[in-house]
């Protein structure tokens, strides 16, 4: 962990992702957890500027297919920054690499688990090869959300998807109901945990992690609700997909240049 944080020194400004995160986020989960009007304002914001609404603001990622290069940063710095299990197969984000080869076969490795020594046959045979970034897509339509009987996943006014490890009580049924595998049990608290766009960071004004330390710039994230934002830009200035649409979650997590094999 101490050598993690010294490679990531200089390019992300730690903020402590624990306890305040579930407080930070039921205050702005606001009249979807409450049932009433959008709590008070996350503390600390800088004097002199206006205090967070999360009302004003709709969170949402986007990720540029060929710009990442598969070197797995933004999967260290979220371990970090979260303190995500150091265990290999815990990640609140992760890359997996798609290689296609001439029968058709769909080869999916997460790269983030360790890469594979390729051999002089694997290169003859392959077609082509691309990264792909996954993490929680924060739903508008989350069935984490709606299977969770105490009601700890939840969603907040500025379209975070948020797990109260308090009240968590650890049943598993998020995990199972996510169609994208980005939930995991945390092997200490024992309760769910997942990505949640650096929450802490963003209400702060900061970048999450992961799209602080990315060397091409594959991640955007934005507000949506913001026409001058860059991910607006981006979702305009692309043709996006989104994965598994099929399912109607709606997901806020939008690929351009998205190949067709992946899932």
């Amino acid at each position: 962990m101490n050598e993690r944080r010294a490679f990531l020194k200089g390019a992300i400004v730690f903020f402590p992702a624990g306890g305040i995160l579930s407080a930070l986020a039921r205050e702005a989960a606001g009249a979807e957890s409450a049932g009433g009007p959008p709590g008070p304002a996350p503390a600390g914001q800088p004097n002199g500027k206006k205090a967070y609404n999360p009302a004003d603001h709709l969170y949402g990622m986007g990720i540029e297919i060929d710009k990442c290069i598969g070197c797995n940063r933004c999967a260290v710095a979220c371990k970090a920054e979260n303190d995500v299990p150091d265990v290999p197969f815990y990640f609140r984000t992760w890359v997996e690499r798609y290689t296609i080869a001439r029968d058709a076969e769909v080869l999916v490795e997460n790269i983030s688990l360790g890469s594979r020594k390729e051999t002089a046959q694997d290169v003859r045979e392959v077609l082509r090869t691309f990264f792909v970034p996954k993490l929680c897509n924060h739903c508008a339509n989350p069935p984490c959300v709606q299977v969770c009987p105490v009601k700890a996943t939840f969603t907040t006014a500025d379209g975070a998807v948020i797990v109260d490890d308090k009240r968590c009580i650890g049943c598993r049924y998020c995990i199972q109901a996510c169609p994208y595998g980005a939930r995991y049990l945390h092997p200490k608290t024992k309760t769910a945990d997942k990505c949640t766009f650096c929450y802490h960071r963003v209400v702060k004004g900061l970048q999450p992690a992961c799209v602080e330390v990315c060397p091409t710039q594959a991640r955007v994230f934005g507000d949506l609700k913001s026409k001058a934002s860059r991910l607006v830009r981006f979702t305009r200035m692309n043709k996006i997909h989104v994965l598994k649409p099929q399912l109607n979650t709606e997901p806020k997590v939008y690929y351009a240049q998205l190949d067709g094999e992946v899932r």
